[in-house]
């Protein structure tokens, strides 16, 4: 199926590590621009180099996210260079651990690192995504609804970002402009890694988890994710809007009496 993004401008924020290498991959793939902004200019400088020695057209944005200044400039030299920006991906973020505990300071911190960002992004996004009558998909999680545990700021952030996805489908469509949520739940990106691996029996606590997931007891893969994210960013989705999509084997929605005996 061609999803029609050949010569299409895709911003990927955080997008050359986990979900959003797996996601700035499928674009790239698909014949779209990816854009792949983040804080680590040699591993995102890498990245691009990588796909672009594959025949992929890529480019990387030196943001840090939580600066506004920042993401202002990337965004200006990014439509400087393409002359258009017609997909946004809020990916970026940290589950880091801010809980009740930590205090007021590091939870506004949280929220910037985790919500305030995506505002900022596509706040200055806004006239390109017009003109293109373009999309933006947020990277959510199941945080925000099933709760974690020890991190208040991010299971905040999420249940934010869940808002502003419906908030904008709305403010928006007047535009043209359609805006999804893709929810993973559990995923084994490099930062799940490094929690799963600091467990006192990983291996128990994999397969625990794995047996709680319905389809197919295993976690879902980062390619997973990003082909539903870049199908619903696609004009094969093209009147998909405001919606929460679930990519999770069914962990979030069986009863866990019928999953996990």
């Amino acid at each position: 199926m061609d999803l029609n993004l050949k010569g299409k401008v895709a911003i990927v924020t955080g997008g050359n590590k986990g979900i959003g290498e797996g996601i700035s991959r499928s674009f790239a793939a698909e014949g779209a621009i990816v854009v792949v902004f983040g804080r680590n200019r040699e591993e995102g400088e890498a990245f691009v180099a990588e796909l672009k020695s594959q025949g992929r057209k890529a480019a990387f944005r030196f943001a840090e996210m939580t600066n506004e200044e920042n993401v202002k400039d990337a965004v200006a030299q990014t439509f400087k260079e393409f002359g258009r920006i017609d997909i946004v991906v809020n990916n970026a973020g940290v589950n880091d651990g801010v809980d009740l505990e930590t205090g007021v300071a590091a939870f506004r911190e949280s929220l910037e690192k985790n919500l305030t960002q995506c505002y900022s992004l596509v706040h200055h996004c806004l006239d390109a995504l017009k003109a293109s009558r373009g999309n933006i998909v947020n990277i959510g999680s199941k945080v925000a609804e099933t709760g974690q545990g020890g991190t208040s700021g991010y299971a905040a952030s999420k249940g934010g970002m869940n808002g502003l996805t419906r908030e904008w489908a709305l403010d928006l469509a007047k535009f043209g402009i359609r805006t999804n949520c893709v929810i993973p739940a559990e995923v084994m990106t490099p930062q799940y890694e490094h929690w799963i691996k600091r467990q006192p029996d990983s291996e128990a606590e994999l397969k625990a988890i794995c047996d709680s997931i319905p389809l197919e007891n295993r976690m879902t893969t980062s390619q997973e994710i990003a082909d539903t994210t870049v199908f619903v960013a696609s004009s094969r989705s093209s009147h998909t809007t405001g919606q929460i999509l679930y990519v999770d084997g069914g962990y979030m929605h069986f009863d866990r009496r019928c999953t996990h005996p």
